[in-house]
């Protein structure tokens, strides 16, 4: 017996499945460049365990409304010391995952293939959401960069276990160490991008109803096959991700200093 699903509602994710069965996934935060706050990340996790669970999904196009595809983690929200309450990064609150590697992860996860289309900027957390997905076509003029060294960090959203096979290991440290900015064709060459398109959201529909005409059998067993090929030891990564920014956010005074730096550096929407 069927079991029908109740769609989450959200005012950060909107999701619509048509007759083909690709869902259109649209991160819905515009007015803020779909910067990541407590309740996006919420609604993203949200948003994947539906769609996990989906019958007849054969494909997602996942996108952002408006002016970004996502600007990253929203900084004004998160300038506070974390709650006691709050989980330590170090707990799998997500099967091998934490809160925050879960919203890139939850891509992977999904048993359909997903094809992000990206465009305005992708920095920080929207390039590891990004990441997630199996196929990435960018606009050409997109602005990436992974930030996290910015604010004195680790990449600790999913980054280390999704760039494995994707960017030449010299070439994901320097925009690591760096964090410097590139656009869609740079990001292509690196294997950030399989595809540049001046309609990104087109190309990656075109891709989604593409798979999704293919045998769905097939292509979920072949979504399995490339997991077990290209993530083995994902669990170990995640975890040591967790480690070492744990290590880094408990250490002396480096909460305080992160959060003040993330304040003083908070970027303005209109300018990005």
């Amino acid at each position: 017996m069927a079991v029908t699903l109740e769609k989450p509602v959200s005012d950060r994710v909107s999701i619509e499945l048509d007759e083909s069965g690709v869902a259109q996934v649209r991160l819905t935060r515009a007015e803020k460049m779909n910067a990541l706050d407590p309740e996006m990340f919420t609604a993203i996790i949200e948003a994947g365990s539906y769609l996990y669970r989906l019958e007849g999904l054969r494909a997602v196009v996942l996108s952002g409304e408006g002016r970004a595809f996502c600007a990253g983690l929203d900084t004004a929200s998160f300038t506070r010391t974390p709650s006691p309450d709050e989980p330590e990064l170090t707990e799998r609150t997500y099967g091998n995952a934490n809160k925050f590697q879960q919203v890139a992860m939850t891509w992977r996860k999904l048993p359909v293939p997903v094809v992000a289309a990206l465009h305005g900027v992708c920095f920080g957390g929207g390039l590891q959401i990004a990441s997630g997905a199996d196929i990435r076509i960018a606009h050409p003029e997109t602005r990436m960069a992974i930030m996290e060294l910015k604010w004195g960090l680790v990449p600790d959203m999913g980054g280390y276990a999704l760039w494995r096979g994707l960017v030449r290991d010299d070439v994901l440290r320097e925009l690591i160490y760096t964090n410097r900015e590139f656009n869609g064709e740079e990001a292509q060459g690196f294997g950030l991008a399989t595809h540049v398109d001046t309609n990104p959201l087109a190309r990656a529909t075109e891709i989604a109803t593409e798979i999704a005409n293919r045998n769905p059998h097939a292509i979920r067993a072949a979504k399995r096959l490339q997991a077990s090929m290209m993530e083995r030891d994902t669990d170990a990564i995640l975890l040591e991700e967790s480690i070492e920014q744990h290590g880094i956010m408990r250490t002396a005074n480096q909460v305080e200093a992160v959060m003040a730096g993330m304040q003083k550096r908070k970027p303005k929407f209109a300018d990005v």
